[in-house]
């Protein structure tokens, strides 16, 4: 019988950015809107929806071996995971989410200390609840199910603690942010004692690998043009390359074919350039992953 690990992938926002992170990295997942348990082209995985929220706690528990979750859930259940990776979804966002204490504009808080005695409403309770505790700061956390910033407004409660990354919903809503009380990011983790098996950590480091050199990939894209022999090296002065370019002899021509890998965001501003320096017919083309040597 085929060993397994067993892969969370969260269901809800991430889900379809995961999906597609996977594709790019090799493996080929597909979800039914009736089932819970997606297929994938590999078998020695399988795979399991599973929101981020409770992620970390199945994984701890050894239901799943591995999965993708935020630092914010780890810590709000308390588990003791092991992380593999970070992982920056381009595709949902380039920045870190932050947890921030949020009040009305007119509010007499203007410190998280002047919560004492405040009533917070936030999803990350226990979070919230250890660090106002850790401060000495007596306060009431209550659970929200949603519509967070709505309760603050209405007068139901003293305070948020609400997950935002540029701040503009809050404030759209008449609020001020009066701290940052967590950054967090998704996070590749597996379950420890799955990672202490062999042919567990083994996969589990092939699929973190894969997974970083997709991202990577992301920001990246190939480019392959044909140069003049007596242009190369103004060509090649000019060529951010990730490493060296690789560099060939056309067949019974004085000229050369060029191949790098650059930055995406300057292509637009290179491309003009290499054409000016004597290159010619470039092709620019997407890359699926870029794997260096320390994700090994």
């Amino acid at each position: 019988m085929t060993r397994q690990i067993k892969l969370g992938i969260p269901k809800g926002s991430l889900e379809n950015a995961t999906i597609e992170l996977f594709q790019k990295a090799g493996w080929k997942i597909s979800v039914s809107s009736r089932n819970y348990f997606p297929v994938i082209d590999d078998e020695e995985i399988s795979c399991a929806l599973v929101r981020a929220q409770e992620m970390a706690r199945y994984i701890e528990n050894g239901v799943l071996d591995l999965g993708l979750t935020g630092l914010d859930w780890i810590l709000e259940n308390d588990a003791d995971v092991q992380v593999i990776s970070d992982l920056v979804y381009s595709k949902v966002s380039t920045r870190k989410a932050r947890w921030v204490l949020a009040v009305p504009e007119d509010s007499d808080i203007k410190s998280v200390e002047d919560c004492a005695g405040k009533t917070i409403s936030t999803e990350l309770v226990n979070f919230t609840r250890k660090y106002f505790k850790e401060r000495n700061i007596p306060v009431q956390v209550e659970f929200s199910w949603g519509a967070t910033e709505a309760k603050v407004v209405e007068g139901l409660v003293d305070a948020i603690v609400e997950v935002t990354e540029t701040g503009s919903t809050i404030k759209a809503h008449g609020l001020k942010i009066i701290a940052t009380l967590l950054e967090t990011n998704t996070k590749l983790v597996a379950n420890r004692k799955s990672y202490a098996d062999e042919w567990k950590k083994s996969k589990i480091n092939q699929i973190a690998m894969l997974l970083r050199g997709a991202l990577s990939a992301e920001k990246m894209i190939g480019l392959k043009m044909n140069v003049p022999h007596d242009h190369l090296v103004n060509v090649v002065s000019i060529i951010p390359s990730l490493t060296s370019p690789t560099i060939s002899q056309l067949y019974n021509s004085d000229w050369l074919s060029v191949e790098t890998v650059i930055e995406e965001s300057i292509a637009r501003l290179v491309i003009p350039r290499l054409i000016e320096a004597g290159a010619d017919g470039i092709i620019e083309y997407p890359l699926n992953k870029v794997v260096n040597k320390n994700e090994l």
